[in-house]
């Protein structure tokens, strides 16, 4: 695989040649180069895109799936694309609750019937890793207990596909309230750039499903969830021929979470834990990636 094109070489013989090669190249799963694109202008300054070797259509995780849940899925992930992927939390009645460095967390407060179902967003910017690493270890059941601090215990209860499990959790006791558990359907998908300006958008979306082999039970109340794992990964381009590390990479995090505690839940406790908890497991889990990705051939 050839390295990086210099910034000073012809653009538009450049991108032909490189093209061709790419669309050879990305259906592989290691991808450790990228090649320089185009200018973009942006307010007073020109800044070089780099043209990502992008999944195709038919990658295995881009497809909406066969399972029985799939149009459930492809109406959520739709969803999340047109509306979370928004910049300061989204607009009005959005509250600026926690912030460190790039890592801005937002909560817009709302009750129905006495229980708090406070929508919630954060954006983060996370270095050295790809949106495919990011979502990856969200979205992995082997590795969830390695950075999940608020899971008692968990399990897969069906695997409907290669990127989609329906699993089952509790959750650790916060008291004085009951324990809460959630039954919910996690999948992993890529969504294809629209054009060649974008990049390939990794997310994953853990969505409420009901289960026969999962009734209710009376030790635990059952919470309600649709939370959504975004990522895009941004690039700077290596300097001259020479082949893109982790120091070229970034990945961009939009972080959404609706959750139904299923019953009293008093704001007075979950509000302030949330503010809490939110953005320590954002730094928790980041810094998992950043650690396990750390050395490792790059995954776009």
């Amino acid at each position: 695989m050839s390295t990086g094109t210099s910034l000073h070489s012809s653009p538009k013989q450049s991108r032909k040649s490189k093209k061709k090669q790419l669309l050879k190249q990305e259906t592989q799963r290691w991808i450790p180069v990228q090649t320089c694109s185009h200018p973009v202008t942006s307010q007073s300054k020109t800044v070089w895109k780099v043209q990502l070797p992008s999944a195709s259509s038919d990658h295995e995780y881009s497809s909406i799936g066969t399972h029985r849940f799939a149009n459930k899925v492809e109406e959520t992930v739709q969803n999340h694309m047109a509306y979370s992927i928004q910049e300061e939390g989204g607009g009005a009645n959005w509250q600026l609750v926690a912030e460190e460095g790039a890592m801005k967390v937002y909560r817009r407060e709302v009750e129905e019937n006495g229980i708090v179902l406070d929508p919630l967003k954060a954006t983060h910017a996370v270095k050295g890793v790809t949106g495919h690493e990011v979502c990856h270890y969200f979205w992995d059941t082997a590795v969830r207990l390695d950075w999940e601090t608020t899971v008692e215990n968990f399990h897969v209860v069906e695997k409907l596909s290669d990127n989609a499990v329906i699993v089952y959790q509790t959750h650790k006791t916060v008291w004085p309230v009951a324990q809460r558990d959630v039954l919910f359907l996690s999948v992993i998908r890529m969504i294809p750039p629209r054009n060649e300006s974008e990049p390939d958008t990794w997310i994953v979306c853990n969505i409420s499903v009901e289960h026969d082999d999962v009734p209710l039970t009376n030790r635990c109340v059952r919470a309600k969830l649709n939370v959504a794992m975004i990522c895009q990964t941004l690039v700077s381009p290596p300097e001259g021929d020479k082949e893109i590390s982790r120091d070229n990479i970034s990945c961009r995090v939009s972080y959404v979470a609706n959750v139904n505690p299923g019953g009293w839940f008093p704001a007075s406790i979950l509000r302030p834990v949330a503010k809490r908890e939110y953005p320590k497991f954002l730094k928790r889990f980041s810094s998992y990636v950043q650690e396990k990705t750390a050395g490792k051939p790059i995954v776009f």
